[in-house]
């Protein structure tokens, strides 16, 4: 995406190609005669996720963001599909997270739990979004280390 010089505009026009993406999506998946739920971003249980014995171990690295494949939040799941192209209600938000990231504030490590060989979000599910659309490989994540789902 070419800038225009103007962090807003670039923002607003940011938004607007993700949440076209989506849209694009939806639409193929049913025309493929795909179910809806293909597309949606899938919700963990987090107490299913707990691993036995005590407090659960944490430590901040970089992690792929091709990993992050799912949510704790039901919430986040409807501002977000599968691929993390936000939604219209995502749009504040959305644009704000990528005004800071576009000016080069430190933005904090996404929170993020171990579910098999990927990760699902507990908390930064706009800066994966918007790390994403920007053309990131891997971002700053707390990985909370966990037994597999079972």
């Amino acid at each position: 995406m070419l800038l225009t010089g103007s962090a807003t505009i670039d923002a607003e026009r940011a938004f607007g190609q993700a949440a076209r993406a989506r849209r694009r999506a939806a639409v193929l998946r049913a025309l493929r005669r795909r179910p809806a739920e293909q597309g949606r971003l899938p919700v963990y249980d987090d107490s299913r996720l707990r691993g036995p014995g005590g407090e659960p171990r944490h430590g901040i690295r970089e992690i792929p963001l091709e990993a992050i494949r799912g949510t704790l939040e039901p919430s986040r799941a409807t501002l977000f599909d599968g691929c993390f192209r936000p939604a219209p209600a995502a749009r504040t938000r959305w644009e704000r997270v990528w005004l800071a990231e576009q000016r080069g504030a430190v933005l904090p490590p996404v929170s993020v739990v171990r579910v098999g060989d990927g990760y699902a979000l507990r908390d930064g599910h706009h800066r994966v979004s918007v790390a994403k659309a920007r053309g990131a490989l891997s971002i700053d994540a707390d990985v909370e280390a966990t037994a597999a789902p079972g």
